[in-house]
């Protein structure tokens, strides 16, 4: 775990070596959309006294480059809560954050894809909880979600997508 002292942190304008750069920085941190639906209210309160819904939870992570090593890192989380077959709600985050990354190049994708979604997930959980208990509903509690075995499955998806291209390529070449 690296801690930072007070000491470390330099002061506003201050001159700052490249090496000792912190590897991330957040920039700024924002809701980029935001949207909570309840098409069976009132009704489904009752029915959820009954029976407990299920909820259905989705999270992905894209990146866009803005500059040289700054990135919009939007983290989307979507809930959609059933009863039976009835729609209990349905929640839609985009919370996204502007992060500087002071690394190099090999380690990009993993600080894009892994540190930075660790460090709004915090944030995007609140503001689920939030929204669903002002929207009627128990607060929805997130448990942590793994950004390393997401990241993991997402190379090993890329590269077997590109065995499939490498395939389709061979063969169209060698029928030629």
């Amino acid at each position: 775990v690296y801690k930072r002292q007070m000491a470390d942190i330099p002061e506003a304008g201050a001159v700052v070596d490249a090496e000792n750069l912190p590897p991330i920085v957040i920039n700024a941190q924002y809701i980029k959309d935001l949207s909570f639906e309840a098409p069976s209210a009132p009704g489904i309160f009752q029915v959820m006294q009954q029976k407990a819904p299920d909820i259905n939870v989705s999270v992905n992570v894209d990146s866009n480059m803005i500059e040289n090593n700054v990135y919009e890192i939007v983290l989307t989380i979507a809930a959609h809560a059933t009863v039976d077959e009835e729609t209990a709600f349905l929640l839609e985050l985009e919370y996204a954050g502007v992060f500087t990354l002071n690394c190099e190049t090999e380690h990009i994708h993993p600080m894009a894809y892994i540190e930075c979604p660790r460090l709004l997930f915090p944030f995007a959980r609140a503001i689920l909880a939030n929204t669903t208990r002002e929207g009627g509903f128990p607060p929805l509690m997130l448990g942590t979600v793994d950004f390393v075995a997401m990241f993991q499955r997402e190379m090993e998806n890329r590269a077997t997508e590109a065995e499939g291209e490498n395939a389709v390529s061979e063969e169209v070449s060698a029928d030629t």
